[in-house]
This record gives structure tokens, C-alpha cells and sequence, in this order.
């Protein structure tokens, strides 16, 4: 049996959302088919919902801001991670 459901989105959001899982050959229904049945299989939303810690905040900062450590190859990265 099946069950009709509405769910009120964002129509941009939804159409892009539209637009790329018709690539995938997949509907938008069928989406949310495939979403439900790994809230059951995970028992909860089956991805993490957090909010960024402190540390993670401050690295994105540096992400965006290119005030990193930057390397010239992976041997000087672990160089500084033993460090």
C-alpha cells in the first residue's frame, strides 16, 4: 500500500533538485522514496546534522581565507604532522 504525502519546498531547490536526479533517471518521488527507506535502515536521518565545532570553523576560515599551511608534496605535510 501506498501513501500520498505533501511537502511544501522551495520551488528553486526543487527544480534544480528535479533537474538532477532526472539525470540520474531517477523522479523526484522516487528520491524521496529512496530518503524514507534509509530513515528506516538507519533508524534516523542518514546523514550527520551537526554544528560545526570551533576548530572546524577556524579551518574553513582558512580555507577561504588561504591563510593556511601550505606544502609542496605529501613527504613535507607528514613532515609537519610528526612534528
Amino acid at each position: 500500500m501506498k501513501t500520498q504525502t505533501t511537502i511544501r519546498v522551495e520551488d528553486s531547490t526543487y527544480q534544480q533538485a528535479k533537474e538532477i536526479l532526472g539525470q540520474i533517471g531517477m523522479t523526484y518521488s522516487q528520491a524521496i522514496s529512496v530518503f524514507n527507506s534509509m530513515i528506516v535502515l538507519n533508524k534516523g536521518i542518514p546523514f550527520d546534522l551537526k554544528i560545526p565545532s570551533t576548530d572546524i570553523e577556524i579551518a574553513l576560515d582558512q580555507l577561504k581565507n588561504r591563510d593556511g599551511k601550505n606544502f609542496r608534496n605529501a613527504d613535507e605535510l607528514f613532515e609537519d604532522l610528526d612534528s
